[in-house]
């Protein structure tokens, strides 16, 4: 756990939208603080902050703010528990104000499919876990890991992709469109 972390809001800055708020900084460092991090990660999360996305940045802190909600089946707040949609579809509404479809194979319908090379903090990832494609989502942090919520009896947590439970059960990678009235009016009509 201990390298787990640094790696986590390293890899985060990858993707650079904007440079973050002050607002984002003071709430990162207060829930690390909160988990126990911050004295783990000094200096390293000081260099990574000046390279963090701000769309990023806020959904991978939003995501890192449920760690340890517990699992419930059908769930889809903190209050009462999450399921895997139910988690992403939150963190999305609430980092973004995307609205995301409720279970995880609509999520995957409705949102486009990348190349795994491709991922990038944010992005989405899915798993064949029921013996069905897209039956598992989570939100890809960066350096090959993922926030989800696993099962019945556990907790939001990271884990680590490239680990072979999860690499025999990837389905596929996806972004979820973000357009905006700039984006839109900047592109060419088709």
């Amino acid at each position: 756990m201990k390298r787990l972390i640094p790696v986590i809001v390293l890899s985060c800055s990858a993707t650079v939208y904007a440079q973050p708020s002050e607002t984002a900084y003071q709430d990162m460092d207060a829930l690390l603080t909160e988990k126990g991090l911050m004295t783990r990660l000094g200096e390293q999360i000081q260099q990574a902050r000046e390279s963090v996305g701000e769309k990023a940045s806020e959904l991978v802190i939003n995501a890192m703010g449920f760690l340890g909600v517990p699992y419930k089946y059908g769930g889809n707040s903190a209050e009462t528990g999450f399921d895997c949609s139910g988690f992403v579809r939150a963190v999305f509404e609430q980092s973004v104000g995307k609205v995301l479809p409720r279970r995880s194979d609509e999520q995957a319908a409705a949102t486009q499919a990348i190349d795994r090379s491709e991922l990038k903090p944010g992005d989405l990832v899915f798993f064949n876990t029921m013996r069905r494609a897209f039956s598992h989502v989570g939100i890809y942090m960066g350096d090959g890991k993922f926030i989800h919520a696993p099962r019945t009896g556990s907790q939001v947590r990271v884990e680590d992709m490239r680990l072979a439970y999860w690499q025999t059960r990837f389905n596929g990678a996806r972004r979820v469109p973000l357009a905006t009235a700039e984006a839109s009016a900047a592109s060419p009509p088709r």
